[in-house]
């Protein structure tokens, strides 16, 4: 037992070892906080030593050799915007973050430094060996740069390597117009290394492939899926990695029913109106007739100016080329008529012209219309025998000018039938073709 008088020396004791315990304690903490803070620019120091961006993982860090194992480039788009999709160039606008994320053994460090990764900045990146990725059918792109370069690059310790850039670019699509506007479009963004084949180096799709922004919208065409694919491709004998990626897209029809089908369909019916005037308003059906076809031959000019120029027949050839074929024929339909009006017309005057002569006093032209009147004349007054021709040629002419007439409206009355049932059967017919048919979508150019 501890004696009373040994207190004060024993407090003393364990006094002096909690404060060397304290001491210890927290001059350990920030001697490791002060490691954790300059091992990060230690392990860049050491990563970078010997490292060279211009060899490829592929192979060996000492011997320069080929490991024999390709590095494995995993791809992953995420799209924030397709601008436009034009038919004159047949291409497409997008703007997108282009994900890629590959193993580089020679950047591995030690975990135990409690740093699960390192963010890169973007002067560093250059130091850094990228796949060679392009893309095929780019027209035009940039990469993003304001305000500092649009590029982001994580380190792991276990070597691997996540790359991200924002890039804005026209792309071609080689599109088929065979239904056009009626059209379903398969737009493809082809992706391949441009100088390392296959066995140095393999492209893959990321699982999902594609990711969309929740605020895109295209304002002529709908995104029904997408469709990821490999596509290795063989060049000179040297195979190399490729990927594809297929956008499918409906083309939206609410522009197109109220701009190009609704108006020509009433320019169609307005030539119909010829029908309902009179064969006697030969002025006001001839302005109707030719107005309908300078009408329809102006929007068809108008719609196929901002249409590429291809060789087959297209959807909205065949609308526009029927509408014009039934403006047409309404304004033949009128020139029958009319001339069938007009020999009735002729024959009338004709009747009418000896009637004026006799009536003036003049008999000699009697023997134009009846030798069998200027026979029997001298046993008859002469009034008689005038009033006697003027007659026979009343009843025979006259009847031959009403039954012309006639026929003349009764080709409008069929007209109006035929011309309204023959559109309606064209339209069902046209609808269910190119609403039901589906063509090949291997493109195809003028």
């Amino acid at each position: 037992m501890i004696s009373p008088s040994n207190y004060p020396a024993c407090e003393h004791s364990v006094r002096f070892l909690v404060g060397i315990f304290l001491i210890l304690l927290f001059g350990c903490g920030q001697y490791s906080t002060s490691a954790a803070n300059i091992s990060r620019k230690d392990i860049l120091d050491s990563l970078f030593d010997g490292y060279d961006a211009w060899i490829s993982p592929s192979f060996d860090k000492t011997s320069l050799r080929y490991s024999g194992r390709p590095v494995i480039d995993i791809i992953q788009l995420y799209i924030l915007s397709i601008d436009s999709i034009r038919d004159t160039n047949m291409d497409y606008a997008m703007s997108f973050y282009f994900r890629q994320r590959w193993i580089d053994e020679r950047l591995r460090y030690n975990e135990s430094h409690g740093i699960d990764v390192i963010e890169l900045d973007t002067k560093i990146m250059e130091n850094i060996w990228v796949p060679d990725v392009y893309f095929v059918n780019e027209k035009q792109a940039t990469m993003h740069d304001v305000t500092v370069p649009n590029k982001m690059m994580y380190l792991y310790p276990n070597g691997l390597v996540l790359y991200s850039a924002r890039i804005s670019g026209v792309f071609s699509c080689m599109m088929n117009l065979q239904k056009y506007p009626l059209d379903r479009q398969i737009c493809s963004l082809r992706l391949e290394s441009y100088a390392h084949s296959a066995k140095n180096l393999v492209v893959r799709w990321k699982s999902p492939a594609v990711e969309f922004s929740p605020t895109l919208q295209l304002p002529q065409f709908e995104i029904e899926k997408n469709h990821p694919s490999i596509c290795d491709t063989l060049y000179m004998g040297i195979n190399y990695s490729c990927i594809l990626l297929d956008i499918h897209l409906r083309r939206n029809h609410g522009y197109y029913i109220t701009q190009i089908y609704v108006p020509s369909a009433l320019v169609v019916v307005l030539s119909w109106v010829n029908f309902w005037l009179t064969v006697d308003a030969v002025p006001a059906r001839i302005s109707l007739g030719l107005l309908t076809v300078l009408t329809t031959t102006t929007q068809s000019t108008s719609f196929f100016s901002n249409l590429q120029k291809v060789s087959y027949i297209k959807a909205l050839d065949v609308w526009l080329a029927m509408c014009m074929l039934f403006v047409f024929a309404a304004l033949l339909e009128f020139a029958y008529v009319n001339v069938t009006y007009r020999v009735t017309n002729r024959r009338k005057s004709i009747q009418d012209l000896p009637m004026f002569i006799h009536k003036n006093g003049d008999a000699r032209f009697d023997s134009i219309f009846s030798e069998e009147t200027e026979e029997k004349s001298h046993k008859i007054p002469h009034q008689t025998r005038n009033q006697q021709c003027g007659n026979k040629r009343t009843g025979v002419l006259g009847s031959l000018y009403s039954k012309e007439r006639e026929k003349a409206r009764n080709i409008d009355r069929i007209s109006r039938i035929a011309f309204p049932v023959t559109f309606l059967v064209f339209n069902i017919v046209y609808w269910c073709v190119y609403f039901l048919w589906e063509p090949t979508h291997e493109p195809k150019t003028s």
